[in-house]
């Protein structure tokens, strides 16, 4: 690890129910007319549909492959099959982090079943990642109020580590999640031991909030009583096979969300004020657009957390002139790569995304509008 990440990591941090009074930043947001802001704010119930059924229907289906040609004893297509079920399942980050935010559904109903059904699928604990997406929202690369990130990180590309995103993710990393480290994670907040919750976090994060720390905890214990539930049911079916395609599959072929993923935040400049030098834009294919709900266009999403991620293209056409050019995957690597190679002489260093000048906005964005970030957390914890 990088010494100044690490320093970071083991750093003491005031409580977030201190820091969130005291941390405030001024972000600046590329201008947007307000009316065309309030039309891409406006969630639909049928373009949710379509996301959350549509990504649930293609693990379903690659699901259901794999247990038929795992019937069939039909080997290579059964891991061809497996790999692109665990390729679909490793996503499954996607629609859990925009079902937190709570802007993918107008139906507020449909995004609170959703929102559960992909956190169990995804061994994701929705409670702990509300409360402590609101502060990287907030606080964006500010180390004081955002431990979901914290920079310096590794792009890392090691053979043993590539191995595992291509395979079986035992013992995670960043951007991916390993079966041990998940597990350790579920049963420590399940047993209410909140010394390390999430991500950099420690015991500041839900420190003066005993009430949804214990909620934290609650969904932990359903989330192993659910997968304890399954892995009981297949093995006594006699498939257990079906333990592995259910509460297996995230953890298996992990490699495409990690490359997609990894970008949207290493390499960037932390404590700054402006989302455009913190936050990376990239272009994918429409498939990968689909798997990971749009959050390839992480800036424009920063800057206006409250769109859905199905309005997030047409607010960067919006906004494009203010704006810096999106990365491709390729060139994003790239420049991570560069940036953690310069970091090894130079801890600090940090790359310094060119952007056109800060414009005074001749058409005033609506203030309410700019600073919302869906539903995230608690009310105590809305600025």
């Amino acid at each position: 690890m990088n010494p100044l990440a690490e320093a970071i990591k083991n750093a003491q941090f005031a409580p977030m129910s201190e820091v969130s009074k005291t941390l405030q930043i001024r972000w600046y947001r590329c201008p947007v007319d307000k009316k065309i802001l309030r039309d891409l704010m406006q969630p639909s119930d049928a373009r949710g549909l379509v996301q959350a059924l549509g990504h649930l229907g293609l693990w379903l289906v690659t699901g259901g492959l794999c247990f038929a040609f795992f019937l069939q004893q039909a080997w290579i297509a059964f891991a061809v099959a497996l790999f692109v079920h665990g390729t679909v399942a490793a996503f499954f980050t996607a629609p859990h982090h925009e079902l937190c935010h709570g802007t993918v559904f107008k139906s507020k109903r449909l995004n609170w079943v959703f929102l559960r059904l992909y956190s169990l699928l995804g061994w994701n604990n929705f409670e702990i990642y509300q409360f402590s997406h609101n502060f990287h929202h907030r606080f964006t690369l500010h180390p004081e109020g955002d431990r979901e990130e914290v920079m310096p990180a590794t792009p890392s590309l090691a053979a043993l580590y590539i191995l595992q995103l291509f395979t079986v993710n035992i013992f995670g990393g960043y951007q991916s999640k390993g079966i041990v480290p998940t597990l350790q994670n579920f049963i420590q907040i399940a047993l209410g031991r909140f010394d390390n919750p999430f991500n950099s976090w420690g015991t500041e994060l839900y420190e003066g909030y005993d009430e949804h720390r214990k909620k934290a905890a609650a969904w932990a214990r359903i989330t192993l009583l659910v997968h304890g539930g399954i892995i009981l049911a297949a093995f006594a079916a006699g498939y257990p096979i079906l333990a592995v395609l259910i509460s297996g599959s995230t953890f298996i072929a992990n490699w495409w969300r990690y490359f997609v993923g990894v970008p949207m935040h290493c390499g960037l400049k932390s404590n700054e004020t402006d989302f455009r030098k913190s936050v990376r834009t990239i272009t994918l294919d429409p498939l990968s657009e689909f798997l990971y709900w749009n959050m390839n266009w992480h800036l424009e999403h920063h800057m206006y957390a409250g769109v859905p991620c199905y309005n997030l293209k047409a607010l960067y056409q919006a906004t494009a002139e203010d704006m810096p050019a999106p990365r491709t995957l390729l060139g994003a690597w790239q420049e991570m790569r560069m940036v953690w190679k310069r970091q090894q002489a130079e801890p600090d260093y940090a790359y310094d995304t060119p952007v056109p000048e800060a414009k005074d906005p001749s058409v005033k964005t609506d203030a309410g509008l700019a600073k919302s970030v869906g539903y995230l957390g608690p009310k105590e914890l809305a600025p």
